[in-house]
């Protein structure tokens, strides 16, 4: 479909059939890949019959003991692992020798050293609270029974995109209970269909934001059990709602006592060995995906993450680190030359083309995101096309534009032009998501949209009780920058929690700079749910958005230019029925503004000026708007935007 990808077709069907020789490697007869991919179901701790076997691949190891409570965290040799070839670690435990909530680890012994290790697939972890060391756990409660049934697949995402532990008011770690009983009811109501929820892979540093991961199939114990965490998602698809989690699959944390790094003395196990196996800039492990043992180590996580929790999909994080061997950095990726050069990761792009076959013959509904700010070309393209075949990709350069033009003009200079031409400025061959802002902008070094807005007037000018010019201003630029982002969005959109509303303060986990504190680590929802303050005009025109976008559809249709004026300071829009009208002038009002416009009657729908939305209600949506010789003329006040729908 694009032209101009035609000099690198060579190097396009290269990597196709190299991926296809690498799934014909792994897969089953059948040509499976999830008939083979089962790695989580051979490793790690499982019951049987007449007890427990428990298994480890390290084949740098000369010998390995599971140690814990139940033997009195000693090396002996009942409880010494067996080689049975391969690489791989066996031992039998005969049943009533462990039990449910009881610790252990494995102490590796290798040439020239040795010590004490997590497993690789423990899928609990829990941390002392006292030494802060972490030790896998034995888990094996009643299986949780599923309520509902997992949903539909989504054609138009509306992602709510959050974070278990800062989602309450109190300076703590919220819980998965916590968040299943206050929040989501809350994003139910908003209307969105997707709940993207970060954290979840086991961390040792809280403060990491859940991307420095130790443990690949532990869910974070910080949060709850694995069974509170099926409750939340069993909650969701009653309501309605996917669920997709953060995946890091793009690096490792450098810990040896809690990750894999070192795990059997050998630095590139799972990692690449020397100077590529460490990433510069994050200071963390970097895989070796052209390794079988790697691809099939990070394949079986994933299909563990969707069986065992009913999951709906994955945002892969750090796509773009993973890509290029210089992972990205410095560069500004102006030249399609960047996407086939000797700098690709080829092992990366395979894998990452294996991930979404995998994904998608467990789940043909489940849902693949990219996270690549380097535009690469063909990463949502389908695979039967030469592309990685993700489902989308984020429009990260959305968000960008939007903070270059709050930061560096003010309104009376947005160019319309401009503004249409950054948020429309897609592949066609490719899905994406756009969003405003997400969780990058919202943490500390960085302002939110709002916050660039209105700056300390968000702690001392919110309330109803008085007018003040600058919060009048922010309140309209923070609704028309959503809409039109959703109005311009080429298959999805995304918020981050609290963002809707205008959360006041960043997120700044709890650190040695702050004295470990969580005050900036949580989301303050009494703001929004007092009525005598600004904020809830917001989160109702957040509701209001994004149930115009699920009843509407119109996310499924491009959208069209109908006016741009950026003398006015005049944009306009079509989606499918929808007329989208946007009056950015800081002052001038327009009476009668023509426009060409398809034909038919038009209702307005929705209206940013409306005072349940915090504006002056100037508008008079009960008119019905006529067609007439082409043109369609509006009555649209300054900082503004409407839309109209066509009457049938």
């Amino acid at each position: 479909m694009d032209t101009l990808l035609e000099p690198w077709k060579g190097i396009i069907d290269g990597r196709h059939r190299n991926t296809e020789f690498r799934r014909n490697a792994l897969a089953d007869a059948l040509g499976s890949l999830n008939g083979k991919i089962n790695n989580h179901l051979y490793y790690g701790l499982h019951r049987t019959d007449t007890g427990w076997v428990f298994r480890e691949y390290a084949p740098n190891a000369s010998k390995i003991y599971l140690i814990g409570d139940f033997n009195g965290w000693r090396r002996n040799s009942s409880w010494e692992l067996k080689a049975i070839g391969s690489g791989d670690w066996e031992l039998k435990i005969q049943d009533g020798f462990i039990s449910h909530g009881q610790l252990y680890k494995l102490y590796i012994e290798w040439p020239g050293g040795g010590g004490e290790r997590i497993p690789s697939y423990a899928t609990r972890c829990v941390q002392d609270p006292d030494t802060k060391i972490f030790s896998a756990q034995v888990w094996c409660p009643k299986p949780y029974k599923w309520k509902n049934h997992k949903v539909s697949r989504r054609t138009a995402p509306l992602v709510y995109e959050c974070h278990i532990g800062m989602s309450g008011e109190e300076e703590k770690v919220s819980t998965f209970e916590e968040f299943r009983t206050d929040v989501l009811p809350r994003i139910d109501r908003l209307g969105y269909n997707t709940l993207q929820i970060m954290a979840l892979q086991e961390h040792p540093y809280y403060g990491s934001f859940g991307y420095q991961v130790s443990n690949f199939f532990a869910l974070s114990s910080r949060f709850g059990t694995p069974e509170e965490f099926k409750a939340l998602v069993d909650d969701a698809h009653g309501r309605g709602l996917a669920v997709i989690m953060d995946v890091v699959h793009s690096h490792s944390v450098d810990n040896e006592a809690e990750g894999l790094s070192l795990f059997d003395g050998r630095e590139d196990l799972y990692f690449h060995y020397g100077p590529a196996g460490r990433h510069p800039a994050w200071g963390s492990r970097c895989f070796d995906y052209g390794k079988n043992e790697t691809c099939c180590y990070l394949l079986s996580n994933l299909k563990f993450w969707m069986e065992e929790y009913h999951l709906d999909g994955f945002r892969f994080d750090g796509v773009t680190s993973m890509l290029y061997w210089d992972h990205g950095l410095g560069r500004d990726f102006g030249d399609y030359q960047y996407y086939f050069d000797s700098n690709v990761n080829e092992g990366a792009l395979s894998y990452l083309s294996l991930a979404n076959l995998l994904v998608h013959e467990i789940d043909p509904d489940a849902i693949t995101v990219a996270e690549d700010v380097s535009g690469f070309a063909g990463l949502a393209a389908p695979y039967e096309a030469g592309g990685i075949g993700f489902d989308y990709r984020l429009s990260m350069g959305v968000a960008d534009h939007w903070i270059k033009w709050i930061k560096e003009r003010d309104d009376w200079h947005w160019d319309m032009g401009e503004i249409w031409y950054e948020l429309t400025r897609k592949r066609d061959d490719e899905k994406t998501i756009s969003y405003a802002e997400c969780h990058d902008q919202a943490m500390v070094g960085d302002k939110t949209i709002i916050f660039r807005l209105l700056d300390s007037l968000m702690y001392t000018d919110m309330t109803v009780l008085h007018q003040n010019l600058i919060v009048d201003r922010g309140i309209a630029l923070h609704k028309m920058i959503r809409l039109l982002t959703m109005a311009t969005a080429g298959d999805g959109y995304l918020n981050f929690m609290g963002n809707e509303f205008g959360h006041p303060e960043w997120i700044d986990f709890p650190r040695e700079g702050n004295g470990w504190s969580y005050k900036y680590a949580r989301r303050q929802w009494h703001l929004v749910d007092d009525e005598m303050l600004r904020y809830r005009h917001l989160d109702k025109w957040d509701e209001a958005m994004v149930h115009l976008a699920a009843n509407e559809r119109f996310l499924d249709e491009k959208p069209e230019q109908l006016c741009i004026n950026d003398g006015d300071k005049v944009l306009i829009i079509s989606r499918k029925d929808c007329i989208f009208a946007f009056n950015f002038n800081p002052i001038q009002s327009f009476t009668d503004y023509g426009f060409a416009a398809p034909e038919g009657n038009y209702k307005v729908i929705l209206d940013s000026d409306r005072k349940e939305f915090g504006g002056f209600s100037r508008e008079n949506d009960d008119v019905e708007h006529r067609v007439v010789d082409g043109q369609l003329k509006l009555y649209i006040p300054s900082r503004c935007a409407i839309v109209l729908k066509k009457v049938k």
